[in-house]
């Protein structure tokens, strides 16, 4: 019943979410610790704000505690790149998040790092999956979380500060400081606000903040930073005057931006600006990286600057290993994750919002005149994207006929090429592009498409949706 999808495991608190299930994992993790010779080792272990996420850490600590590993427990509710930052500094051979990260209230998950603070690949969760798959759930040693305390097996500290410092030591805090910015803040009610909060103030700027406040329903909506859920934050920036507004999703790895007329600015904007800003005013040299379902303009800025833009499949373990490969500037994901080189290998909105803010502030420019003279350069695609909830049976039938069957839509244009490495991704001769691919995170199949014309990507995404719900 454990299946890791591309970020981490995630399933619906009493159905699949269970404190059996969840020992399980972790006993899953532990054996593989042990077939790797790591006993004794230690594992750093967080949760966010979600219904019974510091339950589940602890939870999971017992079993780390009865295997005889020990646990370094952030005493509190954090972001994910946080604990992916101490995995990091701690040098420890694994992390675990205790999140679902931008799914509905009532998911809850994990996420599982490894070494560097990195997202476990599929060779390694597959270990996990497999190995808890034969594991008795009455069997599974565990200590009290009290006693394992108690016996120093257990260590619960708050590394936040380590965490934050690494950050304000990356950006440019006096031009910040200078440009006097103010800013509107939404953390969806999620972990990032206590973080964005003392980053953002530590550089003298003015916060107008919503949606702070502890909420494991997250406001009766998706703790995902979209054009529905920053209705809020939009009209924030424009009533109270912000020179831009900021979100987070749940568990703090994702970024979303509010231009300075409260329009929302997509995650493939947002990835286009920061790598033109750390090219063309850090002077930064290198080539980018994004998943398949990403803006081709990063393309065409990287190729104008003389660099190479990497497609990769969607999954940010894939995104942070091309990085590794290539020692690219930046990689990121349509969704609103991102990193930069010398930070950590995974998505950190925390980190993103500080570097946005040190781009307004450097360049002295809008948000929106910023964009506008990047594509004026290098030319402006409209890009659409949309999803269908699948049940597992239609699924199963959409598989066989997009994947084996080679189904495709009747587009009434010229393709060029036809790649299935991850979904089916389809780009004509025009430079447009459109994908059909399964959520690795929930029921849905998802559609994203890039075209000159607005009405032009829409087709292609509306030729999707005709064929995939057919009966």
């Amino acid at each position: 019943m454990i299946k890791f999808g591309t970020g981490g495991w995630r399933a619906i608190i009493a159905d699949e979410f269970t404190k059996t299930n969840l020992r399980l994992l972790t006993a899953g993790l532990c054996e593989l610790m042990l077939s790797e010779g790591l006993a004794g080792s230690e594992v750093c272990m967080g949760y966010d704000r979600r219904f019974l996420s510091k339950e589940s850490a602890h939870w999971a600590a017992e079993v780390l505690s009865g295997y005889g590993f020990r646990t370094y427990m952030v005493n509190r509710s954090s972001p994910t790149p946080l604990i992916m930052f101490v995995t990091r500094e701690r040098n420890v051979p694994y992390g675990m998040a205790i999140t679902a990260s931008h799914n509905p209230a009532t998911y809850n998950g994990v996420k599982v790092f490894t070494r560097g603070g990195r997202d476990a690949v599929i060779e390694v969760t597959e270990q996990i999956e497999a190995r808890a798959a034969q594991i008795d759930p009455a069997a599974i040693p565990s200590i009290d979380y009290d006693l394992a305390l108690e016996q120093g097996l257990i260590l619960e500290e708050n590394p936040t500060n380590d965490y934050l410092d690494c950050i304000l030591d990356s950006v440019d805090i006096n031009a910040i400081k200078k440009a006097h910015l103010r800013i509107g803040l939404d953390p969806l009610y999620g972990v990032s606000q206590s973080c964005l909060r003392t980053v953002l103030t530590t550089c003298r700027c003015d916060l107008e903040v919503i949606h702070d406040m502890h909420d494991t329903l997250f406001g009766g909506k998706l703790p995902t930073p979209t054009t529905e859920t920053l209705i809020p934050l939009e009209q924030l920036v424009v009533d109270r005057h912000c020179d831009f507004g900021l979100a987070t999703d749940g568990d703090a790895d994702r970024i979303a931006l509010i231009d300075d007329n409260g329009f929302f600015v997509h995650p493939n904007q947002l990835l286009v600006l920061l790598y033109y800003y750390l090219v063309k005013y850090r002077g930064w040299e290198g080539d980018c990286v994004r998943n398949n379902s990403t803006t081709h303009l990063l393309d065409r800025v990287a190729e104008g600057f003389g660099f190479k833009c990497h497609e990769v499949p969607v999954g940010f373990k894939y995104v942070s290993a091309k990085m590794a490969e290539t020692g690219a500037v930046i990689g990121g994901e349509s969704s609103g994750g991102l990193t930069v080189r010398g930070h950590i290998s995974g998505k950190d909105g925390i980190y993103a919002a500080a570097l946005i803010t040190e781009m307004v502030a450097v360049t002295g420019k809008t948000v929106s005149a910023l964009y506008d003279e990047i594509c004026g350069m290098y030319g402006f695609w409209d890009y659409e994207d949309g999803d269908i909830r699948v049940k597992p049976e239609r699924k199963e039938e959409l598989k066989k006929l997009i994947f084996e069957n080679e189904l495709i839509p009747e587009f009434g244009k010229s393709i060029s090429r036809i790649d299935r490495t991850d979904g089916c991704k389809i780009h004509f001769d025009d430079g447009s592009w459109c994908i059909c691919r399964f959520s690795g995170t929930e029921p849905l199949l998802r559609f994203a498409a890039e075209a000159l014309d607005r009405d032009v990507a829409r087709s292609y995404i509306e030729a999707w949706k005709e064929i995939c719900m057919e009966e």
